[in-house]
C-alpha cells in the first residue's frame, strides 16, 4: 500500500517537473493579461489603419466593406438558395425562412466536389460547373420554374464594391464565412453583431459605424466590416510576440511573410507548431533521449486533431503516448506528459491570441456606442473552436477579462457559411421590400414643383378673395388691415412700454429709441408666466394678470406712475379696425379665456388698468408678432415689406396697396396685411395635398378643421405628423420590430426641438438614438436612419410649401406694382426657421424657384414681437407728431 502510494507520489513530482521544464522552454508562449492587453490596443491601431482612406492601401488589417448593413430582425421570410464555395467541396443549399411568431428555418442541401482540373482551370469553367450543379440541385428539388434570390458563400478575400458586385447574374448577395456566421446567429440572438471563425483559418468580421467606413459613401448607419484578421502582424507589428517557432512555420509556408496572426492561432498551423516544438527539444536533448524519428521530422504529421486528442478529458496521457509511438518514437512517461503541456500551451495561446484581438473589437463597438456597459453576442464557427475540448472555454474566459466592462455571449453557429449566405439574402430582401414600403408611404409627402407651383397659384386666389369686400367674410385666408401704413424711417425716438402676448409666457419691455448719431434700440424686459388656470378662465382674469405684470415691471425699472406709449403684439387673429382697436376673432395656442372673443383687446387691456388704479398707459398700437417682425426687421433695412413668422404657429404679412385693401377706405399709400394665412387650405382648397397623417393630427388637435396649412408646417404640428408616420411604419413592421410602444402612443412627445436635433447634420445616428431612447422609444441603428429620414421629409414639406406662399406673397407685390423685377426683404422669426438645420435653406431654394423675377432677401429678426410693437408706437408717434405741427 505505501509503496503504490510512493509510486503515485513520485509520478506526480515526476509530471510537475517535466511541465515545469516545458513552462521555462516556452517562456515565450506564456502570453500575461498585461501583453494580451498591449496586443489588443495594437490591434485597435491596425483596424484604424484598415478603415481610413490614407492608411488602407498600407495596412496589413484591411477592413474590408461587405456592404452588409444589418443583422436580422427576425420578421425575415421566403425561400432563398445558397452556395457555399471555400474549397475542394462546394454546396448548394435551399433555406426557407418563416416568421409565423416561431423564427422556423428548414434547409436542404447537397455537397458537390470541384475536380482538380476544374480548381486550377479558367474561371470560366469553375463556374459553369458551379451554375451545372445549381441546374442538377434545383431540378432535384422541383424548384427550376421559381425565381429565388441566390447568396452566394465566397471564403476568400475580396475587395467588394457592392453586395452582388462580383456576378452579372442575379445574384442579392455574396458574403464570406464570417458574415454568414454573424448572420446565422444574428437570426437566432438580434444582440449578435460579431462573426468569428477559428478553424483551418481565422478571421473575424463586425458591424462598424458608416461614419468610420471612409471607403464607402455615406456616414449613415452601420456595415459589417469583414477584417481579414489574419494579415496582423504582417507589417512587423507582432515581431516581439512571435518565436523562433512562429518564423520557422512561416518559412516553411506557402505564403511566407503573410497571415502571420493566423498562423499563430488557427487549426492549419497548431499542430506544426507542436511539432516543430519537439523536435527542437528532442534536438536539445530534453526530449525522447534526445532521439529523432523520420515521421517527427516529416511536415504535417503532427495535426491539430491531435492536439485536441491529447487534451481531452480522460486520457490525455494515454493519447500521447498512442500519437508519439505513430511517429516512430519510445516515449517515456515524461515524454508524453511534456508533450501534452506543449499542446497546453500552443492552444492556450491561441486562444489568448483571439480574445486579445476580440477584446479590441468588443471595445471599439461600446465606444461606438458609447455606452457604459456593452452586451453584445459573438457568432462562431470552426473546427478548433468547436471540437477542441478547451479552447472556447479558454476564449471566453480571457476575453471576460480583458473586458470586464461587456457583457458577452458566445453562440455557435449552426451551418453559417451557407445558412447565413441565405440570411444576408433574406435581410436584403426585407431591407428592400421594407424600403419599398416605407418610400411608398413617404412618396404622399414629397412634393415636385409642379405642385408647388399649384400651392402658390392657390395661395393668391385666397389672397385675393381675403383682399375683397364680397369674398372676404367666407375667405379663409383673411387678409386683415392692420393699420400700420409706414415702416421705420430711422427718425423714430423716445421711450415706449411694449407687451408680447402670443404663448404661455409673455414679457413687459422698456425700449428705448434713439437716432442721430446715437441711432439704436437699447431694451430692457422681463417674462412673466400665464398659469393654465388663467389661460382657461375668464377674460377679467387674463388681463387682471397681464396689468398685475406691468405694474410689476414698472416698479422694478423705477418707473411706477409714469405715463408712457404702449404697443401691444397680441399674437392671436383680429380684425382691426384702427391702429388701436383690434377684435379678437378666435383664440388659438391652447388660450380659451371667455367673453374675450368677439371683443376689442386694447379696451380689455384699458379696463383692467382702470380696475388696478394704480397707473395709466397710452396704448398706442396692437400688432401682431408678425407685423412686429417685419418692422424690426425695416428699422435695419428699408427693403424689408414682408414679415414671416415660422415657429409654434406660422402666419405672414405685407405691404400691400391700398387700393387692393376693399376693407378700408381710401386708396392712396399701402398698408401692412396681417394674413393670417396659417387657416390657408380649411376650404378644403390644399385637401389633394393633406395626407391621412395631416388629416390624424388635424382630428386630435384643439381646432379640428382650422388652421390646416399651419398644422401643415409649422413646429406645434410636425412633430405629430412624425409621430403619426412612425406609428403606422411600427404597425406595419417597418419599424421598432413591429413593437408599438406605450410612450409611441403618446400625443407630443415629438418637440420640434427633436426634430431640429435629429436633423442636425453633425449629428451621429449614436445621438439620434440617445433622442429616442430620452423619448422612451428602444431603437436599433436601423430605426434611428428611419426616424431621421421620416423628419427631414416632414421638415422638407413644411420648407417648402411654406417657400410656395411665400413666392405668392412676393409676387403679388412684383405685380402691384407693374415691376419686371423686385428686390425685397423678408423679416423673419420663429423657432422652427431659427434653429432647424435646413428648414430655412429650403425655403429661400423655394422662393427662388418659384418666384425667379423676385430678388428676395431673408433678414432674421431680433425681437420682432417685443421691438417690433415699440417701433410700430415709434413710428405711430413720429406721423402722430408731425401731424399735429
Amino acid at each position: 500500500m505505501i509503496a503504490s502510494h510512493l509510486l503515485a507520489y513520485f509520478f506526480t513530482e515526476l509530471n510537475h517537473d517535466q511541465v515545469q521544464k516545458v513552462d521555462q522552454y516556452l517562456y515565450h508562449m506564456r502570453l500575461s493579461d498585461e501583453t494580451l492587453l498591449e496586443i489588443a490596443k495594437r490591434f485597435r491601431k491596425e483596424m484604424e489603419k484598415g478603415l481610413g482612406a490614407t492608411t488602407h492601401p498600407t495596412a496589413s488589417v484591411k477592413m474590408l466593406p461587405t456592404f452588409v448593413r444589418s443583422t436580422p430582425d427576425g420578421t425575415e421570410h421566403g425561400e432563398f438558395l445558397a452556395l457555399d464555395l471555400g474549397g475542394t467541396n462546394f454546396r448548394v443549399l435551399w433555406v426557407k425562412v418563416t416568421d409565423n411568431g416561431l423564427q422556423k428555418v428548414e434547409m436542404e442541401n447537397q455537397i458537390y466536389a470541384i475536380p482538380e482540373d476544374i480548381m486550377r482551370g479558367s474561371g470560366t469553367q469553375l463556374f459553369d460547373h458551379i451554375a451545372e450543379c445549381l441546374a442538377n440541385f434545383m431540378d432535384k428539388l422541383q424548384i427550376k420554374d421559381k425565381k429565388l434570390p441566390l447568396g452566394f458563400t465566397f471564403s476568400f478575400p475580396c475587395l467588394q464594391t457592392k453586395l452582388d458586385e462580383d456576378f452579372d447574374i442575379d445574384i442579392v448577395a455574396v458574403v464570406n464565412d464570417t458574415v454568414g456566421t454573424m448572420m446565422t446567429c444574428g437570426y437566432d440572438d438580434q444582440n449578435c453583431e460579431i462573426g468569428l471563425i477559428v478553424g483551418t483559418g481565422s478571421n473575424a468580421c463586425y458591424m462598424e459605424e458608416m461614419r468610420h467606413i471612409d471607403m464607402v459613401e455615406g456616414d449613415e448607419g452601420r456595415m459589417c466590416i469583414n477584417m481579414e484578421w489574419g494579415a496582423f502582424g504582417d507589417d512587423g507589428v507582432l515581431d516581439d510576440i512571435r518565436t523562433e517557432f512562429d518564423q520557422e512555420i512561416d518559412m516553411g509556408s506557402l505564403n511566407p511573410g503573410k497571415q502571420l496572426f493566423e498562423k499563430m492561432i488557427s487549426g492549419m498551423y497548431m499542430g506544426e507548431l507542436v511539432r516543430l516544438i519537439l523536435v527542437k527539444m528532442a534536438k536539445e536533448e530534453l526530449l525522447f533521449g534526445g532521439k529523432l524519428s523520420p515521421e517527427l521530422l516529416a511536415t504535417g504529421h503532427f495535426e491539430t486533431k491531435d492536439v485536441s486528442d491529447i487534451e481531452g478529458e480522460k486520457d490525455g496521457i494515454r493519447k500521447a503516448r498512442e500519437i508519439l509511438v505513430r511517429l516512430g518514437l519510445d516515449p517515456t512517461q515524461e515524454d508524453c506528459v511534456a508533450t501534452h503541456r506543449v499542446c497546453q500551451i500552443v492552444s492556450t495561446r491561441s486562444a489568448s491570441l483571439c480574445a486579445a484581438t476580440l477584446a479590441a473589437v468588443l471595445r471599439r463597438i461600446k465606444e461606438n456606442k458609447g455606452e457604459e456597459r456593452l452586451r453584445s453576442t459573438i457568432g462562431v464557427d470552426g473546427s478548433v473552436y468547436k471540437k477542441h475540448p478547451h479552447f472556447a472555454k479558454r476564449l471566453h474566459k480571457t476575453v471576460r477579462r480583458l473586458v470586464p466592462d461587456c457583457d458577452i455571449r458566445f453562440l455557435r453557429s449552426e451551418d453559417g457559411s451557407g445558412k447565413g449566405a441565405a440570411m444576408v439574402t433574406a435581410v436584403a430582401y426585407r431591407l428592400a421590400d421594407q424600403h419599398r414600403a416605407r418610400q411608398k408611404t413617404l412618396e404622399s409627402l414629397k412634393l415636385s414643383r409642379e405642385q408647388l407651383l399649384e400651392v402658390k397659384r392657390r395661395m393668391k386666389v385666397e389672397m385675393e378673395r381675403g383682399l375683397s369686400k364680397e369674398t372676404h367674410t367666407i375667405a379663409p385666408v383673411k387678409m386683415l388691415p392692420t393699420y400700420v401704413c409706414a415702416t421705420p424711417d430711422g427718425t423714430e425716438k423716445g421711450d415706449f412700454l411694449a407687451l408680447d402676448l402670443g404663448g404661455t409666457n409673455f414679457r413687459v419691455l422698456l425700449v428705448r429709441v434713439r437716432n442721430g448719431k446715437r441711432r439704436g434700440v437699447e431694451m430692457h424686459n422681463k417674462i412673466y408666466s400665464i398659469p393654465r388656470e388663467v389661460m382657461h378662465g375668464t377674460g377679467d382674469e387674463l388681463f387682471d394678470h397681464i396689468v398685475q405684470c406691468i405694474a410689476d415691471f414698472l416698479e422694478y425699472m423705477g418707473m411706477k406712475g409714469v405715463s408712457l406709449p404702449l404697443g401691444f403684439t397680441f399674437s392671436f387673429p383680429c380684425q382691426q379696425n384702427s391702429l388701436d382697436e383690434s377684435i379678437l376673432l378666435k383664440w388659438t395656442k391652447g388660450f380659451k379665456a371667455s367673453g374675450c372673443e368677439g371683443e376689442d383687446v386694447v379696451t380689455l387691456l384699458k379696463e383692467a388698468i382702470h380696475r388696478r388704479e394704480e397707473f395709466d398707459l397710452d396704448v398706442v398700437a396692437v400688432v401682431n408678432d408678425t407685423v412686429g417682425t417685419m418692422m424690426t426687421c425695416g428699422y435695419e433695412d428699408p427693403h424689408c415689406e414682408v414679415g414671416l413668422i415660422v415657429g409654434t404657429g406660422s402666419n405672414a404679412c405685407y405691404m400691400e396697396e391700398m387700393r387692393n385693401v376693399e376693407l378700408v377706405e381710401g386708396e392712396e399709400g399701402r398698408m401692412c396685411v396681417n394674413m393670417e394665412w396659417g387657416a390657408f387650405g380649411d376650404n378644403g382648397c390644399l385637401d389633394d395635398f393633406r395626407t391621412e397623417f395631416d388629416a390624424a393630427v388635424d382630428e386630435l388637435s384643439l381646432n379640428p378643421g382650422k388652421q390646416r396649412f399651419e398644422k401643415m408646417i409649422s413646429g406645434m404640428y410636425l412633430g405629430e405628423i412624425v409621430r403619426n408616420i412612425l406609428i403606422d411604419f411600427t404597425k406595419h413592421g417597418l419599424l421598432f420590430r413591429g413593437r408599438i410602444s406605450e410612450r409611441l402612443k403618446t400625443r407630443g412627445i415629438f418637440e420640434t426641438k427633436f426634430l431640429s436635433q435629429i436633423e442636425s447634420d453633425c449629428l451621429a445616428l449614436l445621438q439620434v438614438r440617445a433622442i429616442l431612447h430620452h423619448l422612451g422609444l428602444e431603437s436599433t441603428c436601423d430605426d434611428s436612419i428611419i426616424v431621421k429620414e421620416v423628419c427631414t421629409v416632414v421638415a422638407r414639406r413644411a420648407a417648402q410649401l411654406c417657400g410656395a406662399g411665400m413666392a405668392a406673397v412676393v409676387d403679388k407685390i412684383r405685380e402691384n406694382r407693374g415691376l419686371d423685377t423686385l428686390k425685397v426683404t423678408v423679416g423673419v422669426d420663429g423657432t422652427l426657421y431659427k434653429l432647424h438645420p435646413h428648414f430655412a435653406k429650403v425655403m429661400h431654394e423655394t422662393v427662388k424657384d418659384l418666384a425667379p423675377k423676385c430678388d428676395v432677401s431673408f433678414l432674421e429678426s431680433e425681437d420682432g414681437s417685443g421691438k417690433g410693437a415699440a417701433l410700430i408706437t415709434a413710428v405711430a408717434c413720429r406721423i402722430r407728431e408731425a401731424g399735429q405741427r
